[in-house]
Order: structure tokens, then sequence, then C-alpha cells
């Protein structure tokens, strides 16, 4: 089983030897291209710059040789530690959080046929189209379709192309039935423009624009991990379990969901874990934190937040035991740290299962479950699901 799971993982890195860096290549379109975060590429390279010069060799896998990063330059890609105490040696400062910059984005000529709706509810071709009036960073949302021709709308998000995001701008077919029809929609966390909706049917698109309002940056949070604990930051496997939850993020399909989300464990999450900016080494860099965190003892059960299908279930060096539950609609859980796994993949698991038990493996100081929830990748808030169909 184990030569199996290696030969699954060493088969998702595709790539074979270094690539050279040609006129026009940006961090943000090579990572882009092969399905990777422009923070692991920059792991996967040690890059201590965005800036790329033409003929510079980089590497998209962990196969490919590079001298290895040091702990302190290295930054983790979604998991998790549980925050140090007030008082402690790594308790937060009062340093401003460093937002993902937002990229400059011109958006697709459309021949000025594209007609720009005011407001947050408005119609095309006879379809009733709602969206947000306003959303922050982080959130998960919906825009809903009503009328008899709702399913045939093409929904797309124009505004993700300028932004750290996988599989951005992608046409979305609604999910729904009885004229009533939805997309779920992601704002990623470090955005700070609006979001723009683009909706087609036959030959009108309309689009419509989502303001943002600020979200309150709380401090930098500095964690000084323990050395055999630190040492994960570069374990060689991470490239591939990297690769391994990127994968499953594509799989879209039906929602399979027909009650509204659950949370994970009977305890509440730690205030202000999710979003949260952190450096996990001295001199590392600041990024957020993608999860909710909940202490819990070990061995405590943790439930699925709702019904899907066991996609990943297994040991990783970062995110240690951890399973991960396709939901369909694109929407999927992540349940990090686990203590005992009691799932496998091809499982199909009903909202409240018991999926693992609690633990502190992989990057973790302390018992807790590290819950995340993501539409098409991206990480959202996740009490913003519970005891709702949607968000």
């Amino acid at each position: 089983m184990k030569a199996l799971t290696f030969t699954l993982l060493a088969a998702l890195l595709t790539s074979a030897g270094a690539y050279t860096v040609q006129k026009g290549d940006t961090l943000y379109s090579l990572a882009r291209a092969h399905n990777l975060k422009v923070e692991d590429l920059r792991r996967l390279n040690n890059l201590t710059s965005d800036n790329l010069v033409i003929g510079q060799q980089l590497r998209f896998s962990a196969s490919e040789p590079l001298a290895p990063a040091s702990p302190a330059s290295s930054a983790p890609s979604g998991f998790t530690l549980t925050p140090p105490p007030a008082g402690s040696a790594a308790a937060p400062t009062t340093a401003a959080p460093v937002p993902v910059p937002e990229r400059p984005v011109s958006l697709p000529d459309k021949a000025n046929s594209v007609i720009v709706k005011p407001g947050s509810h408005f119609a095309i071709g006879g379809v009733n189209v709602e969206l947000p009036s306003v959303l922050s960073m982080g959130d998960a949302f919906v825009v809903r379709l009503m009328g008899e021709q709702a399913q045939n709308v093409v929904v797309r998000f124009p505004s993700e192309l300028g932004e750290d995001v996988r599989q951005p701008n992608e046409a979305l077919t609604p999910y729904g039935a009885a004229g009533v029809y939805l997309v779920p929609g992601r704002v990623v966390l470090g955005k700070t423009t609006p979001v723009i909706v683009e909706l087609t049917l036959g030959s009108e698109v309309v689009r419509g624009i989502i303001p943002l309002r600020p979200r309150p940056g709380g401090p930098v949070v500095h964690l000084r991990l323990a050395p055999q604990v630190a040492e994960k930051l570069t374990d060689p496997g991470k490239a591939a379990e990297d690769a391994l939850v990127n994968k499953a993020y594509l799989s879209r399909g039906l929602p399979r969901w027909t009650k509204p989300f659950t949370a994970p464990l009977s305890s509440q999450p730690i205030p202000g874990s999710f979003g949260q900016s952190r450096t996990y080494t001295p001199g590392s860099p600041v990024v957020y934190h993608y999860g909710a965190d909940y202490l819990a003892k070990s061995g405590t059960p943790i439930h699925a937040i709702n019904d899907g299908t066991v996609v990943i279930a297994g040991n990783y060096p970062t995110r240690g035991n951890f399973v991960m539950l396709d939901h369909g609609g694109g929407v999927t859980s992540l349940y990090f740290h686990q203590s005992r796994l009691l799932v496998k993949v091809g499982q199909q698991v009903k909202r409240g299962d018991v999926i693992g038990l609690v633990g502190s493996t992989g990057i973790a100081e302390g018992a807790h479950l590290h819950l995340e929830v993501r539409v098409r990748g991206e990480a959202t808030q996740p009490a913003e699901w519970f005891n709702r169909l949607w968000p």
C-alpha cells in the first residue's frame, strides 16, 4: 500500500527537468499554469523575490534538484499551529498584517457588448439575478439565478484574473432545480477590490459588481516552532502532499448534500483563527491562516460537516493525519492533525459521521482540529457555512 501511495504521489509531480524562464513569464502565470500557489513556487525555488530573470531556472516539483531552503525562509501553505498563549515569547505583536498583493488586470474585451448592471438585483434574458450587496475577504457566497432559462446561464468571475487563485475566471454552470439555480463564489484572502460577476446567456453578457468592505486586520502572530516541528516545513514530501490536495481541488460535480452544514466539534473555534496573519519561523514571510482552529482533547471525535466522499485520508508531513471530503459543487472540507483516521478513500460519509479523532500530528504543537472549507480550492470562513445549505 505504501508503494502504491508513493507511486500515486510521484505521478502528480510530472515536470521533467527545470524550466527556463522566458520573456513575459511571471511567477503568478507560471504557478497558475502548473496548478500551484505562488507561495509553493517560491518555496520550491527558495525565492526571496517575485521578480524573474530571462534564463532563470525554476522547478515545479520537489523531484527536480535544488538546494534546500532554510526553515527561516519557508512558509506553510494552509496548515496550522495552535496560537501561543498571551504573554508567551510567541505572542502577537502589533505589526500590521501583510495582505496578498493583487495584480493589475485588464478584463477581456467583449467588443463593447457587456452591460454593467448596478445594484445586487438585476436581470439577463428574463432570468432574475441576486448578488450579495457587500462582501469581505474570506467570504463564501452564492450567485442566485431565477427563471426558466436560469440553468443555461454561464457564470464567471473575471476579477479573479488579477488574483492568486486556482482556475481564475472559470466558466461555471449553476446548480439547482425548479427555476432556482446557484453558483458558489469565494473572496480570496487578501482581496481588497470589488468582485466582478459576469453572466452570459446566449449572446447577452452582463456584469455585476459586488463591493468589498474592509476587514479589520488583527496583529501578526509570530510563532516559533520547536526544531522537530520546524523541520517539517522543508520536508521533501510536502510538494507531493500539496500536489495531491491541489488535484483534489479540481473536482466539481453536483452538490451531494441536502441538509445544512454542521460544526465538526461541539466546542467553538478559537476567535480570529481563520484569516489570521502569521509567521511560522523567525524571518519567514507573513502568510494567512486558511482554517479555523478548534481546541479539544486528543481523541475527541471529529464529525463530517456534511455529506461527501472521502478523497484523501492519510498521514502527510505538514497536515499530519488528515481527511479531505468532496461535497460536490467545488466545495471541499479538510480536517488536519488527527490522532487517528476512521475513514478510507472512496468512502461515502453522511453529515455528522465520525471521520477521525483530534490529535497533534503534522505542523502542530498541541491537540486541536484545523478545519478548512474551500470553494474551488480557495479558503472560506467555515462559520459562514454552519446551519445553512449555502453561505
